[in-house]
């Protein structure tokens, strides 16, 4: 489990090391600017000999013509700028052709900007007629490479309509290798948003970078939305910040309000040979079974399915409770389908179950650990079956998921839902199912963004969670978690971690299942949530293209070997 930042946190950080006399301004800078030459030479290995290569198609390799590689740098004015002149500075002393522009005044520089556009001023000259730029993009922009060196994560306004034009078109042209120094110029650092003019027409160009080079951490903004989508490969480079991070973090153990923007927001790691240790440890420990136990110690999960002809999403959902290691599960049926849903199961059971007398009967039953309820449900049905489900398990506490029409039922009156909920249940809404329970934060979602930090699917989800009291886990390619407590998580499954394959019918059903399952054999609901959500994504990236919802159930033997391995 890897530690996403804020800006804020990592300003915070950065101040830190500096006022503690262990690092200079002027030394994090160079760090940097030696880290993204780094990342771009290990990414594009064909560069790395720049007196055999000229300019070649992106992806294709260099193509050898004894030329010099050629950079274009386009650096801002403040310490991205700086930043900027440093890796066009460390790219001409191994022999590349660099040309920089600035967007800004020179003579606005200040501090340890300056003090690098100086540095590169003594090696080569800066231009700031950006038209130059225009009409290389419309030749093709002949560079081996360009850089985005503008605006960082300070970045709180919108590009000038020019600069985000250029930006769109020299990012969209496939002749050249793209590289965004911390973030994509115009994306909001805390929620991954492009920045907007406040004039709605036209819109802001949306560029997409092969390569981006961040420092320390990654930022909330890489893993989500058009920040997501923006930065194309993500590389984190150690600037050296570990122990001021480590200082400030055990100053704040009992942060104030305003310090709380340091609690440090998660994603999973892909499970290859370098995953964190941090995330592999408790896992496994969740997924080890007592040589002397018996089912019932591994937890009974109840699923309730919907009537004839709607049985296959309960189905799945039993699937996936029982494949991630629940002791038992059975699913709850209405009698007319009772003779459909025994025809396509075997290991798991089945209780009849014709109206709410038998759902309360069925409920008393001590050892059931962890009802998942939602899936091919019917809407009618949910209806009058959560409230009832969720007062027996008030008093006991016992862990419920609630998905699909278990959360559509509500969608007319969705704090009768919030009085019944604790803080044993997750709700798992994708964006429809969201904004039918919270239309006030999916409406702020979607509203233009004209400033940052702009209202984030992090802010929706935590403010989502604190509202229901519990758990919420609102689905995507960037799947966020929250707790009532102000615990939030995200898994973006992207990059190299990318499982489209997901968008399928039923997937959403398994997921259900998994934290169930996970829920039943006693892992808190954050947590369960948040594995549940890993090992979801990563049955999809190990199955890829063909992927249906049945395959994801039966891949878990497969992720957790390699786990365990």
């Amino acid at each position: 489990m890897a530690e996403v930042l804020t800006a804020a946190q990592m300003r915070r950080i950065e101040e830190s090391a500096i006022a503690s006399g262990a690092v200079t301004g002027a030394t994090l800078m160079e760090r940097a600017g030696q880290g993204v030459v780094d990342a771009i030479l290990a990414h594009w290995p064909e560069l790395n000999h720049s007196e055999d290569a000229g300019s070649g198609m992106a992806g294709e390799g260099a193509v050898p013509t004894g030329l010099p590689l050629r950079a274009v740098v386009l650096c801002g004015p403040g310490n991205n700028g700086g930043d900027g002149f440093v890796i066009a500075r460390l790219l001409k002393r191994k022999g590349w052709a660099v040309e920089v522009f600035l967007f800004g005044d020179p003579l606005r520089l200040t501090g340890d900007a300056k003090l690098n556009y100086t540095r590169w001023c003594a090696l080569g000259s800066v231009q700031s007629d950006l038209d130059l730029i225009d009409r290389f993009a419309d030749a093709g922009l002949e560079a081996d490479l360009f850089v985005d060196a503008i605006f960082g994560t300070g970045l709180t306004r919108a590009l000038p309509d020019r600069l985000a034009d250029l930006l769109g078109k020299v990012a969209g042209c496939r002749t050249v290798r793209t590289v965004a120094v911390d973030i994509a110029s115009g994306i909001c650092t805390d929620s991954g948003r492009m920045l907007q003019p406040a004039d709605p027409q036209p819109a802001v160009s949306k560029a997409s970078f092969d390569l981006t080079v961040t420092f320390h951490r990654a930022k909330r903004g890489h893993l989500s939305q058009e920040g997501a989508l923006a930065s194309g490969h993500l590389a984190i480079v150690d600037i050296g910040l570990d122990l001021a991070h480590q200082t400030l973090r055990r100053k704040l153990a009992v942060p104030s309000l305003e310090d709380a923007c340091l609690g440090s927001i998660s994603h999973w790691v892909g499970q290859t040979d370098d995953a964190n240790p941090a995330f592999d440890v408790p896992l496994a420990g969740v997924l080890a079974k007592d040589a002397f136990g018996h089912k019932f110690r591994h937890g009974h999960a109840l699923v309730f399915s919907g009537e004839t002809c709607k049985t296959g999403a309960a189905r799945l959902a039993a699937r996936g409770a029982l494949r991630i290691g629940a002791g038992l599960v059975t699913l709850a049926v209405p009698g007319n389908a009772l003779s459909e849903v025994a025809a396509q199961v075997t290991a798991i059971m089945i209780a009849p179950v014709s109206g709410s007398g038998d759902a309360l009967n069925l409920l008393q039953d001590s050892r059931l650990n962890a009802l998942c309820i939602g899936p091919g449900l019917g809407v009618a049905l949910a209806r009058s079956l959560v409230p009832i489900a969720l007062k027996q398990t008030r008093a006991v506490r016992r862990s419920v998921v609630l998905d699909a029409d278990a959360l559509t039922a509500f969608a007319a009156a969705p704090d009768d839902l919030f009085a019944l909920l604790h803080s044993n249940c997750v709700l798992t809404p994708h964006f429809g199912e969201f904004t039918r329970l919270f239309p006030d934060l999916a409406q702020k979602l979607v509203a233009r963004p004209t400033h940052g930090p702009a209202y984030s699917r992090y802010d929706a989800v935590c403010e989502a969670a604190d509202r229901a009291g519990c758990v919420v886990l609102l689905k995507g390619p960037d799947t966020v978690i929250a707790s009532p407590e102000g615990q939030v998580s995200v898994n973006a499954a992207l990059f190299e971690n990318q499982a489209p394959w997901l968008a399928t019918a039923g997937s959403g059903d398994v997921l259900a299942g998994f934290i169930t399952g996970l829920m039943a054999r006693g892992v808190p609901a954050m947590r369960a949530a948040e594995m549940g959500v890993w090992l979801h994504a990563q049955c999809g990236r190990n199955l890829g293209p063909g992927l249906i919802a049945e395959d994801l159930p039966e891949e878990l033997p497969h992720v957790f070997r390699s786990i365990l391995s």
